[in-house]
């Protein structure tokens, strides 16, 4: 054979028969997770924990640090054991509620809660610079900017690991770095060290990162497979490997954001206080970084939400022109509905969705949690208890928020 006919591979690339298996960028696929999960309230939550948790914001931390990146990373690993497959992840607990439930995720993640949600927070963080800045107005061509970057869905890892991601980064830690170093002093919280630590476990839950594990995990999955080459099903413990080092470092970038966020909050976001919780960290950002580079990072902060509602679009989407609808509606269809559901919920702003969405969260994320670590101990331990467990911990929690 030739030395022209045989294909080049890279050095780190290995091979199964003719298909060859490519060594991914796992910085670049980390930091297009990364993008995915940090969305409305990922930008929100830190800085309205830090602000209320002030000299004691390291035990509010601790809990937001559980309920917002080991919850979600939990779900990622779970989800990947299953092949990304929420179907036979939620089947545990039977057909009929695994239908429910996801339709529920579904819903909320989509045009309901998640999407409108990033909408109003980008709005939110643009309006402290910008007081002329029409909610309608920037809600429509937000929809019109999401759906010219999730038509193509082939495009959407490259378009978040490549460009947008670096651009936020770089924003949050500029943030940080102004933030620590500019002299505040923290005022004293009279709360206990445990309710600080509920504070922030709770406003963890409002970040809605489980129910992204669930759906982003297929979607991870089929961007490795696509970068690594299709050999790599032949090897499925290395592509799950390989997911578990790019989850790795989002969870971890989300975490050291999430860290120094809640601190900067702490140390300069008291004067903020009885301002509305969607527009602490343009006020932040404005105090901080001053109204000239202010205006840069709130604008790159506010195409963050924008990357989230891109996936969340393309996620939603894809799951009822393919699994809902199949040959009925097609995705790009399903996407426009999508947008335009959007776009009406989004005219509710952040306290609606919040009063609609918090209840839900509260009764719910505790039964799903259980359902996800049962679900690993499945695979990796074959234990096979999975409903009653689940079913008490839904009804117990549901007791409680009522009483």
């Amino acid at each position: 054979m030739s030395e022209k006919s045989v294909p080049k591979q890279h050095p780190a690339d290995e091979s199964i028969g003719n298909e060859p298996i490519k060594s991914p960028n796992i910085w670049v696929v980390g930091m297009a997770m990364f993008s995915m999960y940090f969305g409305s309230g990922n930008v929100t939550f830190p800085v309205i924990v830090g602000q209320l948790a002030q000299d004691k914001v390291g035990f509010a931390i601790v809990g937001l640090l559980l309920t917002a990146v080991l919850v979600p990373f939990l779900g990622l690993m779970a989800m990947g054991l299953f092949g990304g497959d929420y179907f036979a992840f939620f089947n545990r607990l039977g057909k009929l509620p695994a239908w429910g439930i996801i339709l529920v995720i579904m819903g909320l993640i989509g045009p309901l809660a998640m999407i409108p949600r990033c909408i109003v927070i980008s709005h939110s963080t643009l309006h402290t610079f910008f007081p002329s800045l029409d909610l309608t107005v920037f809600s429509a061509l937000s929809c019109v900017l999401i759906f010219a970057l999730s038509y193509k869905r082939s495009r959407i890892l490259d378009i978040l690991g490549y460009v947008l991601t670096p651009i936020l980064l770089l924003s949050l830690v500029a943030i940080i770095i102004k933030g620590l170093l500019t002299p505040s002093s923290l005022e004293v919280n009279p709360a206990s060290n445990l309710a600080l630590f509920k504070y922030g476990f709770l406003e963890g839950y409002n970040m809605l990162d489980l129910f992204a594990s669930f759906m982003f995990s297929g979607v991870v999955l089929s961007a490795l497979r696509r970068s690594m080459g299709e050999g790599v099903l032949m090897r499925p413990k290395l592509l799950l490997a390989t997911k578990f080092r790019a989850s790795f470092v989002g969870m971890g970038l989300l975490a050291l954001i999430y860290v120094g966020m809640c601190y900067v909050s702490a140390m300069h976001g008291a004067e903020f206080t009885g301002m509305p919780a969607d527009k602490l960290l343009s006020l932040l950002t404005k105090k901080v970084l001053g109204a000239s580079s202010g205006i840069v990072v709130c604008v790159a902060v506010s195409f963050a939400c924008l990357t989230t509602a891109i996936s969340l679009s393309m996620v939603f989407s894809e799951f009822i022109s393919e699994r809902v609808l199949p040959t009925k509606i097609n995705y790009r269809v399903t996407l426009i509905i999508t947008l335009a559901i959007s776009l009406v919920v989004s005219m509710s702003r952040f306290s609606g969705i919040q009063g609609f969405l918090v209840p839900i969260l509260f009764v719910s994320l505790p039964a799903l949690i259980v359902l996800t670590v049962l679900n690993l101990a499945y695979k990796l331990a074959g234990i096979e208890t999975v409903k009653l467990p689940v079913l008490a911990t839904f009804l117990a929690t549901l007791w409680f928020y009522l009483s």
